[in-house]
This record gives C-alpha cells, structure tokens and sequence, in this order.
C-alpha cells in the first residue's frame, strides 16, 4: 500500500476544511428557516361537557347528528316516563287525603273534640304527602335532559329504546361562543406579553391565516419546562373555525 505523501494530505486537508467551512456557511441559513417564533396552539371551547344520566331507565327519543346546533334548554334525551309520573299522581291523591283530614282535625279542635297532638300528627302527614310530591316531581324532571347551554353535538353515546343506568354518558356538547386559543409559550416572553397583545394564527385545518390578542395569562410559569401557559380570542371569530383544530402562533 502506498503512503500519501505530503502534496496529497495537503490536499486532502484542503478539501475538508473547504467542505467544512460550505457547510458552515449553509447553517445559518438553513437553521434560519426554523422559525424561532413560531409557537404551537390549539382552540378550545369555553364550555364543553358530556351530561350523564341522572337516573336508570330506558330512553326513547335522543338528539340525533354529530355537529347539530342546540339552544339552551332544549330536550336532547327523553326516557320512558311513566313510572315516575304515576307515582307523582300516587303522592298527589295521598296529599289530598292527609290535607282533607288535618281540616277536619283543626275543625274538631275548635269543638274541644280533638286534641292538639292529634291536629299535629295530622299536620304532620300533610307534610310528608308534599314532601311525598316534591320527590316525584324531581324523578319526572329527570325523565328528560336539556342541553345547559347554547351548542353542538359532539358525539351521541345512546340510542332509542336503550337501557341505561344513572351515571352514563348520553350526549357531548360544545358551546357556541367564541373560541380561545390555548398557547404555552416561553417565560421569557413575559418581558414583553401582556393582555391585549396581537399576534397572528397559522390554521392547519383551514389553510389560513387569523389574527388573534392576549386574553390572559396564567399567573404560574412552569418552572420545569420554562413556559407559561396564554389564553387568547381572535379578532375577528370565524364559523371555519373549530374546536380541536390545531395551529402556529407567530409572535413580532
């Protein structure tokens, strides 16, 4: 084998240090095209909830189609109500038998043919009837489940003439106000955030681009990963815009 000698290693030398310094020379500017300030977030609801069953039974209507839009205070699961109503007419009729007999124990005591223990028990038995009412009326409320809020569906986890047991899911819903913008950013940014900075929104799902402000800040900065957690609005709100959808935040 045949040593190098001293014109090629300096050659050989010469070459590297030129590839070393080209590539040195493309650093910067591919390491540029890594944009420092650009910052992932994602838009969320200010309310959402999954409502439950209040009680067992057996449903027979339920809000169909993911995305429908509901208002407040409509009926988005009913069940089989017949139960609960037949006891509520149950208490009605015992009130009005305790009811008709503490008027007659009250109506004897003004005669001194009754005893003030007796215009008691009797008053005491009206009370418990209306109590007796007061409970049933509860369990026929919950035969239906209103939606709390103004909303869309997310995801229906019943179907007609299911049985279901207190506790389970029955519908998802988001609300319809405005969405914020979640975005964990660099402590250091503190030193110039504040409520009512702008910035701008890169939307993957949408393709566009939207122009949002600080709404707040969280008064915590995690000290492990050196970030704090903005809430944001945008400018101008969007129907396009969805919760869940995904983005870049571009600070100046």
């Amino acid at each position: 084998m045949m040593k190098p000698n001293l014109k090629t290693t300096l050659l050989l030398a010469m070459a590297l240090g030129s590839s070393a310094v080209s590539w040195a020379q493309q650093a910067p500017a591919a390491i540029a095209g890594l944009d420092p300030s650009a910052i992932r977030v994602v838009l969320t609801s200010d309310m959402e909830t999954t409502l439950v069953a209040p009680a067992a039974g057996r449903v027979v209507s339920v809000v169909s189609g993911v995305g429908t839009v509901v208002s407040r205070g409509k009926t988005l699961v009913a069940f089989d109500c017949s139960e609960p109503q037949a006891k509520l007419q149950m208490a009605k009729a015992e009130y009005a038998g305790a009811k008709e007999t503490m008027d007659v124990k009250t109506s004897l005591r003004k005669l001194d043919a009754a005893g003030d223990s007796e215009v008691a028990l009797a008053k005491a038995g009206v009370e418990r009837a209306q109590a007796a009412i007061d409970f049933a009326a509860v369990q026929v409320r919950q035969c239906t489940v209103s939606a709390p809020f103004s909303g869309r569906v997310v995801k229906t986890y019943v179907k007609n003439h299911q049985g279901v047991n207190a506790g389970s899911p029955l519908v998802e819903l988001v609300s319809n106000d405005a969405l914020k913008l979640r975005v964990n950013v660099p402590s250091k940014m503190l030193r110039t955030l504040k409520v009512g900075t702008p910035f701008e929104v890169d939307i993957e799902e949408t393709g566009k681009t939207y122009t949002a402000k600080v709404s707040a800040i969280n008064a915590r900065v995690d000290a492990v990963a050196q970030t704090v957690e903005l809430e944001a609005r945008f400018a101008t709100p969007s129907p396009a815009l969805l919760a869940g959808m995904t983005g870049v935040a571009r600070f100046k």
